[in-house]
């Protein structure tokens, strides 16, 4: 077993931050928030996604990342820990369950990360004059993804195999203000276009008469979740990573207000450029909802940047090279979890343990390129509305139930005299599992 001295760890509260961020920050920012936010009533949904955020989302982070931070271990040994003698077993299970979603999720992420990389390049091909490359790239396809999805793959484990330190802290550190700045120059020229200001308008002028919807309400919460990637464990694994002491109640409203932001200011990007192809005659909604959902940006927007010339295709690039960069730092973080697993637990070496692990997300990978129809969208339904839910109502469990017979977050409070930290072990204990579980049942039923 590796002791919380000789493990590797982040070296500055802000990198952990730009690390943590990134894993949060990732395509449910830049990809999935603005198409949920354009099918469900716009300003509307961004008032209610901002409420759940904070009323649930963070205190889950909070209870996730606390879990780690004091247990200075990987996720399945925390939760063993922090059960105590009683349910270790069951922590320990839960434990790994967590690892079993990490898996899930890389084993679509990186798929669907694989159409970013290749859609960046497509707009490269066209722009050097390679049009039947670019063709290829853009066109999706068994072949398409067979090759693209080990890029990713690889491409992860080549930056979590290097360490927390020198890995994932300092990519993170270099990746994060270079999707910041990308991102701020995409909204700045998307703005210019005529089309832009409806879809801004659609998105800043709530219709509060929607806010009430429990679609809306429900659609929302799922992707506060999915959006923070709570409950697959890699906020429990970086949060160890981060020396005991830590204000973690500080950290984790500074990555939810970060990976908030970035949400927000893609919902800028995204909306109004739909609307800008509409503008040029690009039919992208039937019925007020979009067309192809989530397909929708390589379906639309790539139509609408090749009918921009040159400089479109540069946009084109930039944007999906955007996010790739998203896609990357949230790859790296889903892949630390199994990795600081087998390091501590399993006394394997960061490398070995790195090249494994990336080599079952290949075999799970392909697995459903294999069976695309089958398989894809039903683990992206079990990840993101059955075992994350879960996996956050255990945390809320652990700390408030479980943990020294829930008397932790009470105890420190009390030894302190620190009012805000007693009300906050009480929201958890007793007022986040209850939304939770009405959340979990909508969401399931």
């Amino acid at each position: 077993m590796t002791t919380a001295s000789s493990r590797d760890s982040f070296h500055s509260r802000l990198g952990f931050v730009l690390a943590a961020a990134g894993a949060a920050i990732g395509l449910g920012n830049i990809w999935g928030f603005p198409t949920q936010a354009a099918n469900n009533g716009g300003g509307a949904f961004l008032v209610v996604y901002l409420i759940v955020t904070f009323l649930l989302a963070l205190p889950a982070l909070y209870a996730e990342i606390y879990i780690g931070n004091q247990a200075q271990t990987n996720p399945v040994s925390a939760l063993a820990s922090a059960c105590g003698k009683r349910f270790k077993s069951v922590g320990h299970s839960a434990g790994i369950i967590g690892i079993i979603g990490a898996m899930m999720m890389l084993s679509f992420y990186t798929i669907v990360a694989g159409w970013m990389l290749s859609h960046a390049l497509s707009s490269l091909a066209e722009l050097i004059g390679l049009l039947d490359l670019s063709q290829w790239l853009s066109t999706s396809s068994t072949m398409r993804n067979v090759v693209f999805t080990p890029i990713f793959i690889v491409l992860g484990a080549a930056i979590v195999h290097q360490g927390v330190h020198s890995g994932i802290e300092r990519w993170s550190a270099r990746l994060m203000p270079l999707l910041l700045v990308m991102l701020l120059g995409l909204i700045i020229y998307i703005l210019q276009q005529d089309g832009a200001k409806e879809g801004l308008t659609l998105y800043l002028v709530p219709d509060f008469t929607q806010v009430t919807e429990p679609t809306l309400v429900i659609s929302a919460m799922g992707q506060a979740f999915f959006s923070l990637a709570i409950g697959v464990g890699a906020m429990m694994a970086y949060g160890s990573y981060m020396p005991k002491g830590q204000s973690v109640g500080k950290l984790v409203l500074s990555i939810t207000l970060l990976d908030t932001f970035i949400a927000f200011i893609a919902g800028l990007l995204i909306i109004p450029a739909l609307f800008v192809a509409q503008h040029s005659g690009q039919e992208v909604f039937i019925d007020g909802h979009l067309i192809g959902e989530g397909q929708l940006i390589f379906n639309i927007l790539p139509t609408l940047f090749s009918s921009m010339g040159s400089i479109g295709l540069l946009v084109s690039f930039a944007f999906f090279t955007l996010l790739s960069i998203a896609a990357l730092t949230s790859t790296i973080s889903s892949t630390e979890v199994p990795v600081a697993y087998l390091i501590e637990a399993k006394a394997m070496n960061r490398k070995r343990a790195t090249w494994l692990i990336s080599g079952i997300v290949f075999i799970a990978s392909m697995l459903l390129i294999a069976f695309f129809e089958q398989l894809f969208g039903l683990v992206i339904q079990l990840l993101t509305t059955i075992l994350q839910p879960l996996m956050s109502l255990f945390y809320f469990i652990v700390v408030g139930w479980l943990w020294k017979r829930g008397n932790q977050l009470t105890d420190i409070a009390q030894l302190n005299k620190h009012t805000s930290l007693k009300l906050l072990a009480f929201y958890l204990r007793f007022i986040c599992p209850v939304l939770l579980i009405f959340v979990f049942i909508n969401v399931a039923f």
